[in-house]
């Protein structure tokens, strides 16, 4: 047994969530914030059998997709006395990080 971590981008989750329950598979929904951006990020966690973790991955791959965005720089961390004037600038969102850990022993209680 396998345990994904898959931490995606709020417009992505429920896309996702869709997807994996129409396979079959059991997800656990996490609200999680990131750090760069402060954007709303979602923790998945997925148990899957070691045979279906390529698939996993696969979908995800496939409804998490990057792209470029346009947001208002993030204001500095320091505290200083000057002014500060935000900016566009283009990042990249979407995507996925994930983590694929062992899982020695599962229960059900």
């Amino acid at each position: 047994m396998k345990m994904v971590i898959a931490i995606v981008q709020d417009d992505d989750a429920l896309d996702l969530i869709d997807t994996l329950t129409e396979k079959k598979f059991g997800v656990t929904k996490l609200a999680t914030t990131g750090g760069f951006l402060k954007s709303g990020n979602t923790t998945l966690m997925i148990g899957v059998e070691k045979e279906r973790v390529d698939e996993v991955i696969g979908l995800i791959k496939d409804v998490c997709q990057k792209r470029t965005e346009v947001v208002a720089s993030p204001s500095p961390l320091t505290g200083g006395a000057g002014v500060y004037m935000q900016y566009p600038i283009e990042v990249e969102v979407g995507g996925a990080t994930l983590f694929v850990i062992d899982v020695d022993q599962f229960l059900r209680v």
